[in-house]
Formats: C-alpha cells, sequence, structure tokens
C-alpha cells in the first residue's frame, strides 16, 4: 500500500514493526540510525516516515529538521515523552503526527492509514482512496480537492482536514476532543474550543451557510460537532 521508512535502532522493536506493517501490505525500508535513515529518504522518497526519537547517532528532533529541510515526507514520531510541550515541539519542528510509547502496531497503523489519506501520498501500487459524497459536498483524499455543487472549495490545509474528517464520519456527532487530537495531532489545550470554532465559521462560510442557519455543519451543544446531508 505504501513505501515506509522505519527509523528504529532497537532490532527487537523494528523486527516487530516490520512484521506489522509488511503483513498490511507495505513496502517497509528499516533503519537505525538518523544519518542511514537521511540517506534512504533522498534515496527512495518513502510515502511516510516513522521517527524513533531515541537514535545512538543523533538526536531525534534534530534528525527531523534535517528531514525537513528536504522533504515534506509525512512524518509519525515515536516519542516517550507524552507532556504537551514536548509534543508541541515536536509538531513546531515538523511532524505531522505523534504515538507515545509504549504503542501497539494496531495504533500506529491507524495513524498511518489517516495520514496517508489526508496526505494523499501512496505508492504507485496502491489503490484509488476514492472520494467522499455527502449531498453536493465532493472530498477527493487523493487529490485533496473539495467542490460543493461541482464548484470547487479554496481550502487552507487545516480546513481540508477538518472538513475531510468530519466527511469520513458523516452523520456522527464528533466531540471536540476528538477533532483536536485527529486534526491537530495535540492533546486538548487551554482555547482549543475557540481554535475550532474559527476554523468552523471559514468553513460555514465557503459552504455558503452560518451557524444559525446550518445546512452541512451542526453543531450539538455540549456533545460536538457532526457533517450531514442537507435535508
Amino acid at each position: 500500500m505504501a513505501t515506509v521508512l522505519l527509523v528504529e535502532d532497537d532490532q527487537m522493536v523494528r523486527g516487530a514493526l516490520m512484521r506489522a506493517l509488511s503483513g498490511l501490505g507495505h513496502v517497509v525500508l528499516p533503519v537505525g540510525t538518523a544519518l542511514d535513515a537521511l540517506r534512504e529518504a533522498a534515496k527512495h522518497e518513502p510515502d511516510l516516515v516513522i521517527l524513533d526519537l531515541g537514535l545512538p547517532d543523533l538526536d531525534g528532533a534534530a534528525a527531523l529538521r534535517m528531514l525537513r529541510g528536504h522533504s515534506d515526507v509525512p512524518v509519525i514520531v515515536a516519542t516517550a515523552r507524552g507532556d504537551e510541550q514536548s509534543i508541541v515541539r515536536l509538531l513546531n519542528d515538523g511532524a505531522d503526527d505523534y504515538v507515545v510509547k509504549p504503542f501497539s502496531s494496531t495504533q500506529l497503523a491507524a495513524r498511518m492509514n489517516a495520514l496517508l489519506r489526508r496526505s494523499g501520498r501512496s505508492s504507485a501500487s496502491a489503490p484509488d482512496l476514492g472520494e467522499l459524497t455527502v449531498g453536493e459536498l465532493s472530498i477527493s483524499l487523493t487529490r485533496r480537492q473539495a467542490t460543493l455543487a461541482g464548484r470547487p472549495l479554496e481550502l487552507s490545509r487545516r480546513e481540508f482536514d477538518l472538513l475531510a474528517y468530519l466527511a469520513e464520519h458523516a452523520g456522527r456527532v464528533v466531540s471536540r476532543k476528538e477533532l483536536v487530537e485527529a486534526v491537530w495531532h495535540q492533546h486538548p489545550f487551554v482555547g482549543h474550543d475557540q481554535t475550532i470554532d474559527v476554523h468552523m465559521s471559514w468553513l460555514r462560510r465557503k459552504l455558503g451557510e452560518s451557524a444559525s442557519r446550518p445546512r452541512y455543519l451542526h453543531t450539538v451543544r455540549g456533545v460536538g460537532l457532526k457533517l450531514v446531508e442537507p435535508a
């Protein structure tokens, strides 16, 4: 399904992840050092990188910054530091998502699939990820484009990610906590409600609706948000 660069110095962990990801159909490029990771990333241009921070030759955060100097490949960081400050620093350094150790291969695979869908990156042999359709709203996950009644919507990256996530769960109320973790890739933080409300306001404007007269985007007070097909 995708070519994955796996950067992990622990041989047992690396082997277990290789078996799990290969079993899911991914092509895995395993390396144990940051320098090997940078060489492999330049040579093979993977669809996704799983980067452990505890590497023997170079701090993983430094390796992430170096990788970002020449590539926009999606990166999932594996870290033992789950506090908000550390996570925010990693995201600012260029990580797209993270998993906190210890984590299961099932959790990692789910985050990989979500990130590959949002980024539209996949190996040449991967199947088309298709489109999401809700009423007259169409969202192409592979092309990262959205249209309403055939009219292209000019969306920022975050707006697209938010709209796509709600469309993937159309008809279901999605909590704000879930949106922060799935779209912003952060633990809930002070002010996250306001951040979500601002992005929802921008989306509603582009969809030609308002909070007082919603069509697609509905607020369920005290619970969360949902995207539905207009009646």
